[in-house]
């Protein structure tokens, strides 16, 4: 049976799932195949300045706002994933496109390079991945909602707003997910 790849698309954490690895996340699937999937949480700012992390050298300066370190999800979190996002027109080599003007950086690449084709970079923490099969089976059991996403969702500058925001501009019923409170015990 064939895969169908949901590279580049969103997953938007449902309110029933309660992992608080992913509760109200948005994950940027970068790659999804037979073999897995592997994806980064685009709405988990970390308060650790990008401009503090040394390994990123001349990459730091390029970072879109907020200029921090995300925490990209729970699997190797001393690894960084640098995503960008490329100028209408822009084709640079060594990035890896994801979707649209998304890509993926090879961070070892030299920043002045891709300099005019680069608007902004955002460094993730570690990552989001699944086991064969495993992706399927949470979303098919309710855990995420699939999506499309939007250029600039990757580099929003307010993370914070991004659940909400993916799941009103669905519209219907799911807009008013957004609306869910985080524990409707205290409602």
């Amino acid at each position: 049976m064939a895969v169908e790849s949901l590279t580049g698309r969103l997953l938007v954490a449902t309110p029933s799932l309660k992992d608080p690895n992913f509760e109200r996340t948005v994950v940027l699937l970068l790659a999804h195949e037979r073999g897995g999937a592997l994806g980064v949480v685009l709405n988990r700012a970390t308060e650790l300045p990008v401009t503090d992390i040394d390994a990123l050298g001349p990459w730091a300066a390029k970072a879109s706002e907020p200029g921090v370190v995300f925490e990209g999800g729970p699997v190797q979190p001393e690894a960084a994933i640098c995503l960008a996002r490329v100028r209408p027109g822009g084709e640079v080599r060594g990035i890896t496109r994801v979707a649209g003007p998304v890509c993926s950086v090879n961070l070892p690449a030299d920043p002045e390079q891709v300099n005019d084709a680069i608007e902004g970079v955002r460094v993730f923490s570690g990552y989001a991945g699944w086991e064969a099969g495993q992706l399927e089976t949470e979303i098919d059991t309710g855990s995420w909602l699939v999506f499309d996403g939007l250029p600039g969702d990757a580099f929003f500058p307010r993370p914070d707003d991004l659940w909400p925001m993916v799941l009103r501009r669905q519209g219907g019923l799911l807009a008013a997910v957004a609306f869910f409170p985080s524990d409707p015990s205290l409602n």
